[in-house]
């Protein structure tokens, strides 16, 4: 089982599509059972990859990849094509919470869909499958084939199942999309041949391409170099998204039904991240590095920036809107703003914060989709007006939306204090003065979050609409305990997660930057030995100080800002 763990998790979702397939649409009952039965066996099925990877963690694999399966030009060898999938620690937190959000996601849709319930669990579950395999692919086809896989399912979730202007949104978010995916395709395709150039070997295999793809900076020149790193920029940046392109995600978020927005907010923008994470910075040391401005600002500045804009101009939006639902989608512009300036912080804290935001994110976001879903299945509004006084008829459902606010501004003790302190750690580190502009979105969050809690639930319950309000069901509260669970562990005992994010973090900085100084004084990891090329595994306590590492590091700093 161990040799192909990865493909059965891959493919649960899409057999239970396939089943579906043959069940009369008129058997709705049989339909919800089944299409639940895969998505918890989707997440079952996962979960003995957690010992299996952990015991890699702990016992020195220092492979970039595990469980790798699959071999180069198995699939489409005409074209160096192959299905080669495996995971780092990166992929594997990801990969985890898309199988947990997967199943809460069609738990959550029993009562919420009536109309073509058929069609509507078999496309969620090739999206299942779409979301893995974007994760898992280590060949650029492959990832590739995946990345637009998932976008026609997502798609028909807005357009078919989606509130007034769900056309409208549903083909916003295609065409965002697709346009991103046309760039990358293009810049692929200049990876591809360039790799064939070098070496006289066509293959889309990654780990072959992260030895050429650095040399086209110096083989075509900067300019050349740069284009192609702005060409999976907009891909990557539309799916974050970043500031200026999320102008589609309030309003896919708005129209998408309850599940959508969850899977949406919590595993499809992570691809965005992953992306950035995983070829973005791998492929273009040098462009990142490179000190020449470009309209003012060298391209990680400018990364920077767009980064803190979204950091302050999703929370400062946040605080205007009147519709919760809408809140919540400008707050994860916000809260993505943390994670793509810890990504470009370059730094192995950043790197690791970042990932650990994106999961909890997940966790925290799609839990508010979820809050904000249940009022809308009872009232059939998500005008905050509309609401006040809440918990004196919902207490569970008040407590447990309570928990989860102070979980996303980020109280100590919870999952997201732990993410956005790594990140401004990291960030600190390499320029203080990023860390500071990117402060008040976390003061900005409390604001947002403390004020639609105070409007929705306290004082006395002034509409009438409102004083018969059940509270949460058994299967409602079924979709909130292992969120809760999660918020809790990582807040309180995050040491597993930094310890599963320390060499892929390492493993990314020693590729976007080589020469990136660590103190000698840091402690390395026994278990994941120093590299042969002399890359030193971090600690997450470890701050550079020494005298010669703090010059260099504040006038390479200054050159970037």
């Amino acid at each position: 089982m161990q040799n192909h763990i990865l493909s059965i998790i891959l493919f649960t979702p899409l057999l239970g599509a396939l089943i579906l397939l043959f069940v009369p649409k008129e058997n709705k009952d049989a339909i919800r059972w089944i299409a639940n039965f895969f998505a918890l066996a989707g997440l079952l099925v996962s979960l003995p990859l957690v010992p299996m990877f952990w015991e890699k963690v702990t016992s020195g694999d220092t492979a970039p990849f595990k469980f790798i399966e699959g071999a180069a030009n198995n699939w489409i060898p005409s074209i160096g094509a192959g299905y080669v999938i495996g995971i780092d620690g990166i992929s594997f937190l990801l990969i985890m919470l898309t199988t947990l959000l997967g199943w809460i996601s069609i738990l959550s849709s029993w009562t919420a869909i009536e109309n073509r319930v058929k069609e509507y669990y078999i496309w969620f579950l090739v999206l299942q499958t779409g979301m893995l395999g974007v994760f898992m692919a280590l060949d650029f086809f492959l990832f590739f084939v995946f990345w637009e896989a998932m976008l026609v399912p997502m798609y028909l979730l807005i357009g078919i199942w989606g509130g007034p202007r769900k056309l409208y949104a549903a083909i916003k978010f295609f065409l965002y999309t697709l346009a991103g995916s046309v760039l990358m395709l293009l810049g692929i395709l200049f990876l591809y041949f360039h790799h064939q150039h070098v070496t006289g070997i066509y293959t889309f295999r990654l780990t072959a391409l992260y030895q050429t793809a650095p040399h086209i900076y110096s083989d075509y020149g900067p300019h050349v170099a740069t284009l192609l790193f702005l060409s999976f920029f907009f891909a990557f940046a539309i799916k974050v998204p970043m500031f200026p392109f999320h102008t589609w995600l309030p309003d896919a978020h708005v129209e998408a039904p309850t599940a959508g927005s969850v899977i949406l907010a919590g595993v499809l923008l992570k691809m965005g991240t992953y992306g950035f994470i995983r070829f973005s910075l791998p492929f273009f040391p040098q462009v990142l590095a490179d000190q020449t401005p470009h309209l003012g600002m060298t391209v990680r500045g400018w990364m920077i920036f767009l980064s803190i804009v979204g950091i302050i101009y999703g929370a400062l939006v946040s605080l205007m809107q009147k519709d919760m639902k809408k809140l919540v989608a400008y707050s994860s512009v916000s809260h993505l703003g943390f994670c793509t300036l810890g990504i470009f912080a370059l730094t192995p804290l950043g790197i690791s914060g970042s990932v650990l935001q994106q999961i909890n994110h997940g966790i925290s976001t799609g839990a508010l989709f979820l809050i904000v879903g249940i009022l809308y299945e009872r009232r059939h509004t998500r005008e905050i007006a509309e609401y006040g006084g809440i918990s004196n008829v919902m207490p569970i459902y008040a407590t447990i939306t309570m928990i989860m606010f102070l979980s996303s501004m980020g109280l100590p003790l919870l999952n997201g204090f732990v993410g956005e302190f790594t990140i401004l750690q990291g960030t600190f580190m390499e320029n203080w003065r990023w860390g500071a502009w990117a402060v008040p979105g976390v003061v900005l969050a409390a604001a947002y979050l403390l004020w639609l809690y105070q409007r929705v639930f306290f004082g006395t319950v002034t509409n009438p609409k409102n004083e018969k309000l059940h509270d949460l069901t058994p299967r409602e509260v079924a979709t909130f305990v292992p969120l809760l669970i999660m918020a809790f562990w990582i807040g309180l005992y995050p040491k597993p997660f930094f310890d599963i994010l320390k060499q892929p973090a390492n493993h990314t900085i020693s590729m976007a930057r080589p020469d990136y100084p660590l103190p000698p004084e840091t402690t390395v990891n026994a278990a994941v030995p120093p590299s042969a090329s002399g890359m030193t595994h971090y600690s997450p306590t470890a701050v550079p100080s020494t005298p010669a590492t703090a010059a260099s590091k504040s006038a390479k700093a200054k050159g970037t800002n």
